[in-house]
């Protein structure tokens, strides 16, 4: 907390000490008249309008406590232009300094024969001193600033789409603080607490002036046409309506100067090769076509060198508005050309299956299809599933479902994802493609073609084809959720060029065999009804496109064992009822 002297006393007098002393002396009251004044108050002196003349020191502070009792606190009227408001002292941080403005009001422990002169021959009116809280008085200005005064306004260039835009500068009327400050002072503990405060003019930072030449250094070149940066070979055109949500003119130093969002910039540079590593051409399917996704280079560059070459380009003339961003450029493996050679041009077999509402159904061939999507086998690659969906674990994104485990159905992690390879298989077998690996559940499961199905087992059982044409297959993958109500789905399409029409035929079933019952005691144990085993032959006849004669036929033979029916608990005795 810092002392503000406020009002002082203590104005000059002309006054000869010497005379004084020797009056006194030649009257012999010297002794007396120092022992009776030395440490009071001069007379006839007063604090603001309050008489603490001839007052010892704890006199004069008790009378002006007293005087100014209900002066402390008294709101201090502010008005200014006409208008008017108030201010609390405690929110100024105002408050009367008694020792000090008794102290400056002339008492003190003296024999000087000055002092002693000023107490004979009469004080003066004196200000109070006060303190003042320079944190809480500059707060209390501020507010003042802000209801009284009128801060300046600076003119403002903007882009909108491509257009340039302005605003007019406005000067501001604000207050003085160190006015304010002195007239708050002054005012503190008087009869009537008033201060009269006036507003002085205040420049903008940024005046129309200013405004003018920014749109003509800056803004005008900046939208006059397009920049080109370059990335090694690969030329990005940026155009002023792209570009100009990335400009600003910002206030620095009172002038505006041109700056950009290097953010917004780096997005418009989109067909720039890809920062970091190359990007291979690859495949995605919209509305059902395939469509390539085209390769970029990689490159390394810094985004301080794009926006430092994209800054200067904006105030140059028609003719050099363009610039090499350095870069160093790494070419893909898999070129567009490279991908358009492998003839993914069509879709060459779709297939659907079905599955009743459960959890673990949703979230283990929802997973496994989200892994398998994509997939893109090149000429004589072979499709492994388990390859491409890995381990069925929880960190793999898999839950506990039902599996077959010796001819029974038990609780397992990854539960539900024969499905996806059932379907798989018979995308693969409409396909044309080679079966190289699949395995039959070991007991019929309605939901699926019969015969026309596969199941596999992490590190047991896979499913694999391989590609066995000129041309790439891309494999495409994804579900539709079951609900409560609804059943759920999960569809494998295969793109590339189509090579064969494919039928599938089948015999009758045949070699049927019985279910037996099992009984089980374990706590993982399902009860549920079994079903018969049999064999049946799966025939695909292989034609050319739009032919007619059968160039080819492969047989799939299966052995369906039967499904045990299994009950919980112990097997009955003999001549009871099962």
């Amino acid at each position: 907390m810092a002392k503000d002297s406020g009002r002082e006393a203590l104005g000059g007098r002309a006054v000869v000490v010497a005379l004084a002393a020797v009056v006194l002396l030649l009257g012999g009251g010297y002794a007396a008249a120092g022992a009776f004044a030395s440490d009071r108050v001069p007379r006839g002196t007063t604090v603001g309008g309050v008489a603490v003349g001839g007052q010892t020191p704890a006199q004069a502070k008790q009378t002006l406590a007293d005087a100014w009792q209900d002066r402390v606190d008294a709101p201090i009227t502010v008005t200014v232009d006409g208008e008017t408001t108030t201010v609390e002292p405690s929110e100024a941080g105002l408050e009367p300094a008694l020792e000090a403005t008794v102290e400056a009001a002339g008492a003190g422990n003296s024999w000087a024969p000055d002092r002693l002169w000023d107490y004979w021959t009469g004080g003066d009116e004196v200000d109070p001193v006060v303190t003042v809280d320079d944190e809480r008085m500059q707060t209390t200005i501020q507010r003042l600033d802000g209801e009284l005064g009128t801060a300046p306004v600076d003119g403002t260039v903007t882009f909108t789409g491509s257009t340039v835009r302005t605003t007019e500068a406005t000067t501001g009327r604000v207050l003085d603080d160190e006015a304010v400050r002195e007239a708050l002072v002054a005012a503190y503990l008087s009869e009537e607490p008033t201060a009269e405060l006036e507003l002085v003019e205040v420049e903008p930072e940024i005046t129309d002036a200013d405004v003018e030449q920014a749109v003509e250094d800056y803004a005008n070149p900046a939208l006059s046409g397009p920049v080109t940066l370059v990335f090694g070979d690969t030329p990005v055109k940026l155009r002023p309506a792209d570009y100009a949500k990335a400009l600003t003119l910002d206030a620095d130093g009172g002038e505006l100067s041109l700056a950009t969002d290097v953010d917004v910039v780096m997005e418009l540079v989109e067909e720039a090769p890809a920062q970091g590593e190359p990007v291979d051409a690859s495949i995605r399917i919209v509305d059902g076509e395939p469509e390539i996704v085209r390769a970029k280079p990689g490159v390394s560059f810094e985004d301080a060198d794009v926006y430092t070459a994209f800054i200067d380009l904006l105030t140059q003339p028609a003719g050099e508005r363009r610039a090499e961003v350095d870069a160093t450029v790494v070419e893909p493996e898999v070129t567009t050309k490279d991908v358009r050679q492998l003839g993914i041009k069509e879709q060459v077999s779709t297939f659907t299956t079905y599955y009743p509402h459960a959890d673990y159904r949703n979230t283990n061939i929802g997973r496994a299809a989200e892994l398998t999507n994509g997939t893109l086998l090149l000429p004589g690659e072979t499709f492994s599933m388990n390859d491409i969906v890995g381990e069925r674990t929880r960190e793999n994104g898999f839950t506990e479902g039902f599996i077959i485990s010796n001819g029974i159905l038990r609780e397992d992690l990854g539960g539900g994802v024969s499905q996806l390879a059932t379907t798989l298989f018979n995308a693969m077998f409409f396909a044309g493609l080679e079966d190289v690996e699949h395995k039959p559940h070991s007991f019929y499961i309605d939901r699926y073609p019969v015969g026309r199905e596969a199941t596999v087992a992490w590190g047991v059982l896979d499913m694999r084809f391989r590609n066995d044409t000129k041309h790439g297959v891309y494999v495409q993958s994804f579900i539709r959720p079951s609900t409560p109500g609804t059943q759920g789905s999960v569809t494998v399409s295969l793109y590339s060029t189509k090579v064969w029409d494919i039928e599938a035929r089948a015999s009758n079933r045949y070699a049927y065999t019985q279910p037996e019952v099992r009984y089980l005691q374990t706590d993982d144990c399902y009860a549920y009804t079994g079903s018969q085993g049999f064999q049946i032959d799966v025939f695909r006849d292989f034609r050319r496109p739009g032919k007619d004669k059968v160039v080819r036929t492969e047989k799939f033979h299966t052995v369906y064992t039967p499904s045990d029916s299994v009950r919980c608990g112990k097997p009955p005795k003999d001549g009871e009822d099962g």
